[in-house]
Parts: structure tokens; C-alpha cells; sequence
């Protein structure tokens, strides 16, 4: 019966079981919600996490879709995000930093300052941080802040440095492989591998993944779908180069996050391994892309203009992707860090995407076609009056006071 028990035989019980649990812990308290509910008295330590995350671009959405992620990894107790300062706060997804993701640590550094150190860098994030897993998605190489990173990583005995690298330094061959695999020899010279040599030459845990054409849904680069989607709305033919049947693979950055995300789980898998493709491997044709966005924006597939041109004659023009096949396969992922691949697909997703393309009046924005038409237009060896581009005043030509060229 409790009260044959003593009261201070009943607080021996009580400290002897819970002392842990008033214990202070040596790491900074920035834990995210969901990571807060995974405490208990058993917790023997923490794992924080860092994100570098950069100013914006192609892979601006990130660093926000990995927190999102990371968030709900019970293994994770505090999650922070280094952010550029250049970044502009009103531009998606930094301006929903505080409201979609109000746990996470957000601390601003100038990343592009090739000056930094690690010992400023410390200092920026607290002499006391320290960090188990760190994800950089800023540098481009191991200069400034990127050195930096690593050299910070080493001194915490990270357990996984993951990198954000890039597909493009693949330097496949004319006939591939496609599609291409992490064997793929890469630019020598690219800051990316030299950002991989220099922590593979310091014995860091590094796992680089190397992603290709990404979208999402807080996205604040748009160049490659838009591409389509300007010319749709417009009434306009879609230079494509070559016969369109190319492949692309392109990836919601929420897909990219959650397989960034895999390390966690599987820490030596992905260390032995060290180097992943990360795309989806739902794959489309450039024509598809074209087809499948004029779905979304209501025009018929019979009404869509798509002009296929000779590549050695006009190059690249404003074309957003590679002139040839250029894609990569994630079943390395799938093999080694159990991935169960992507979630979206682009016909679905670009039901979303239409709609914040209109938001952010991709209609009406102005738009140089100069290129476009001397590939659609020029390239057929006649100036057409009346051409599809002359409604666009930056290509109207006034030729009433030409007038002929007198040779003697």
C-alpha cells in the first residue's frame, strides 16, 4: 500500500528513474515540434541538423522542402537552416519560412563571401553548435563559405555530410549511356567534383547527390516549364530542337527532399556508396512536356505549334534543356537508401503549376521572341508579313521606306 511507503523512499524512486530527463542537454534547444514529441527519459542523445541552404535558383526550394521533411524524422531534434542573406524574403519559399516551418532555426550568413572561414562560420552559428548531419545546398565549391562547411563538418564529427551537386558536369558520350549513370564521367574542373574531392581528401562522410531540372511547388525559378507555357498562352509555335523526342526527367523539389532525406536512415549504405543520380524516373519527351502543358492551360493538342529546327543551324536558342538526350535513373537510390521513388507526376502537377503561372502574370509578361523567330521564321528563308511575331513590338520591322539597293 502506498502509505506503508515512505515519502523519501518514494522520492528516491522518482529521481532514481526520471534523472535524465532534468538532465541540460550540451546542444542548442531548436527543435521542431514534431521532433519535441519524440523526447522521453530514454533519449541518450540529439541529432541536429543543418541545412545550407542558397539565395534562390534552381534549387532555392530545397532547403524549405528538407525541413518540411526532416521535421517529421523522429532521429532529428533540431533542425537549421544557414541561409544566404542575398535571398529576398518576399520571394517564395523564404517568405514561408516563418509560417509553414516556425520551428526550424533560421540563421542568415553572407555565402558568398569567399573570405569566410570556418572559425567565422562557428561563430555565425554559436561557438557551442554543433551538428550530426549536415546538408549543403549552397556551395559550388570548396572556397568561402563552402570550405567552410566542411571544415565546420569535420571539427563536429558530422555523421553524414550531404551534398547538393548537379548532373550537369556529366560528360556523357554522343550515344550516352542514357540513361546516365553516377559512373558518367563528369568536368573535371567543375567546382561541384572539386567540392567532393576535397571532403573525400579530408575523410569526411560525404554523400553527393547529383540532381537535374527541378520544380515545385515553392519554386522561384520557373525557366523551364514556362518556356511552354509562354509561348501557349501566346499563340506561338514552340521552337523544339531536333525531332522533340528526347528525353528529360524533371523532379518536384518535394521528391528531391525526400530523397535527400534517406541518409538519415540509412547512414552507411549511403557513405559506401557515395555518389546518387536524383531525378525521377518518370520520364518525358520534349514534346510530351509541351503536350502535357497545353492540357493543363485548356488548348487542344491539335492547336499546339510545335516547331522542330536543326540544332547545328540555330543552337540551343532560348530552349531550357539539353539539345540531345540528357537524364538520369534514382535506382541506386532505390537499390541502397530504399527510396521508394516519386510521389508527383508532371500531368498532375501541372494542373498546380498553371495556376500560380497565371498568378504570376505569365501572360502578360513581357517577353523577348527575337530569337524564336529567326528560328521559326528566318530559318525558312523568307521575312513573312504578317508574321505570328509581328504582334510583339519588339520584332515589328517598318519596312515602308526601304527601298532598292542601286549597284553601278
Amino acid at each position: 500500500m502506498l502509505k506503508n511507503v515512505s515519502f523519501s523512499a518514494l522520492m528516491a524512486v522518482l529521481l532514481a528513474s526520471d534523472a535524465t530527463a532534468f538532465m541540460p542537454s550540451s546542444r542548442p534547444s531548436h527543435a521542431t515540434a514534431a521532433s519535441k514529441a519524440s523526447f522521453s527519459s530514454s533519449s541518450l542523445s540529439m541529432s541536429a541538423a543543418l541545412i545550407v541552404q542558397n539565395k534562390g535558383g534552381g534549387h532555392g526550394e530545397l532547403g524549405f522542402q528538407l525541413a518540411k521533411t526532416l521535421s517529421s524524422n523522429s532521429k532529428i531534434t533540431s533542425i537549421t537552416i544557414l541561409q544566404d542573406d542575398a535571398c529576398n524574403d518576399e520571394k517564395t519559399p523564404f517568405d514561408s519560412y516563418a509560417s509553414d516551418i516556425p520551428d526550424v532555426k533560421i540563421v542568415k550568413a553572407s555565402l558568398s563571401d569567399e573570405a569566410m572561414d570556418a572559425a567565422a562560420l562557428q561563430s555565425i552559428l554559436g561557438d557551442d553548435a554543433s551538428f550530426e548531419y549536415v546538408w549543403d545546398n549552397a556551395s559550388k565549391a570548396p572556397v568561402g563559405a563552402g570550405k567552410a562547411v566542411l571544415d565546420c563538418a569535420k571539427s563536429w564529427n558530422s555523421k553524414v555530410v550531404t551534398y547538393v551537386s548537379s548532373a550537369g558536369m556529366y560528360q556523357p558520350g554522343a550515344d550516352g549511356p542514357f540513361p546516365m549513370p553516377e559512373t558518367t564521367p563528369v568536368k573535371e574542373s567543375a567546382g561541384q567534383n572539386q567540392y567532393d574531392a576535397y571532403a573525400i581528401e579530408n575523410g569526411l562522410p560525404l554523400v553527393s547527390f547529383r540532381p537535374q531540372y527541378i520544380y515545385g511547388p515553392k519554386s522561384n525559378k520557373y525557366d523551364y516549364i514556362d518556356y511552354y507555357f509562354d509561348r501557349l498562352v501566346r499563340d506561338l509555335p514552340i521552337p523544339v530542337p531536333g525531332d522533340g523526342t528526347q528525353k528529360v526527367s524533371l523532379t518536384n523539389s518535394e521528391d528531391v527532399a525526400s530523397l535527400l532525406a534517406t541518409v538519415v536512415d540509412n547512414e552507411e549504405a549511403a557513405i559506401e556508396q557515395r555518389f546518387f543520380n536524383c531525378g525521377s524516373d518518370q520520364l518525358v519527351s520534349y514534346d510530351d512536356v509541351a503536350y502535357i502543358c497545353a492540357a493543363a492551360a485548356g488548348v487542344e493538342k491539335d492547336k499546339v505549334m510545335i516547331e522542330h529546327y536543326d540544332a547545328n543551324l540555330f543552337g540551343k536558342a532560348n530552349f531550357p534543356f539539353r539539345l540531345t538526350n540528357f537524364f538520369v535513373s534514382p535506382d541506386m537510390a532505390k537499390d541502397k537508401l530504399n527510396w521508394s521513388g516519386s510521389s508527383n507526376t508532371l500531368e498532375e502537377n501541372m494542373k498546380w503549376y498553371w495556376e500560380g503561372y497565371q498568378a504570376r502574370g505569365g501572360a502578360e509578361k513581357k517577353i523577348d521572341f527575337m530569337k524564336d523567330a529567326e528560328v521559326v521564321v528566318v530559318s525558312k528563308s523568307s521575312y513573312l508579313t504578317g508574321s505570328v511575331y509581328d504582334k510583339y513590338d519588339d520584332f515589328k520591322i517598318d519596312v515602308s521606306n526601304v527601298k532598292a539597293l542601286k549597284v553601278e
